[in-house]
C-alpha cells in the first residue's frame, strides 16, 4: 500500500505498536500544514521550527504513553497541541532568545533563565566555556544532534538526512541532549557560578 493510502488512524496505531517508521510518514505528510499554521502566529522561523519540534515531542510522548484517543482525528489534535505550545509561548513574560546561526549559542535559553542579574552577566563567558566542555561530555548521538542543531543552524529535516537517521530519532536525540545537558550544569553548578 502506498504511503498516502494509509489512513493517519492506522499509521498512528503502526506507531503505538512499535513501527517507528509510521510517525515519519505521519510528520512528513502533515508537516507543511502544521508548520504554516505555527508560523501564522508566531511570524518567525526559528521559534516555528522551534514549536514544530516541541509539538511533535509530545505528539511522542502521548503516543508512547498510549494516552491518545483514537476516536480523535491526527491533525486537529496535532494542530491543539500546537497552538497551546504557541499560546505558552506568548504567555512567557520573558520570552527565551531562539538558537541564532552563531558559534556561540546562550545556555540560558536552555536552561529557561531569562532574567540574569548583573553578577551573572559577568560570569557568562565563563559559563559558556565551561558548557562547551559540559557539551563534550554527552553520548556521541546526542552530541551530535545538538551541534548541528545549535551551533550549525541545521533544521531537523537536514540533521535527519546528514545522520541517516528519522526526524523521530534526530527529535529524540535533541530531547534527551537537553535533558542530559541540564543534568550536568546542575550537577556542575558550582563550578558554573564561583
Amino acid at each position: 500500500m502506498h504511503d498516502n493510502l494509509i489512513p493517519d488512524s492506522t499509521l498512528v496505531s503502526n506507531y503505538i505498536k512499535g513501527n517507528e517508521a509510521s510517525l515519519e510518514i505521519l510528520i512528513k505528510r502533515h508537516q507543511q500544514r502544521l508548520y504554516s499554521f505555527i508560523y501564522s502566529k508566531v511570524k518567525d522561523k526559528d521559534i516555528t521550527e522551534d514549536i514544530f519540534q516541541d509539538t511533535f515531542i509530545k505528539v511522542i510522548r502521548t503516543l508512547k504513553r498510549g494516552s491518545y484517543n483514537e476516536e480523535g482525528k491526527f491533525l486537529p489534535w496535532v494542530v491543539r497541541i500546537a497552538h497551546n505550545l504557541v499560546i505558552d509561548y506568548f504567555r512567557k513574560s520573558n520570552r527565551l532568545p531562539t538558537f541564532k546561526n552563531t558559534e556561540e549559542f546562550d545556555i540560558f535559553s536552555v536552561l529557561g533563565d531569562g532574567s540574569l542579574n548583573a553578577e551573572k552577566r559577568i560570569i557568562k563567558d565563563q559559563i559558556h566555556a565551561d558548557v562547551r566542555e559540559l557539551i563534550k561530555e554527552l553520548p556521541e548521538e546526542q552530541k551530535q544532534v545538538l551541534v548541528m542543531r545549535i551551533y550549525n543552524d541545521m533544521s531537523f529535516n537536514e540533521i535527519s538526512e546528514n545522520t541517516g537517521v528519522s526526524i523521530n530519532t534526530a527529535l529524540g536525540r535533541m530531547r534527551y541532549a537537553l535533558i542530559n545537558l541540564r543534568k550536568l550544569i546542575e550537577k556542575n553548578k558550582i563550578i558554573l557560578v564561583n
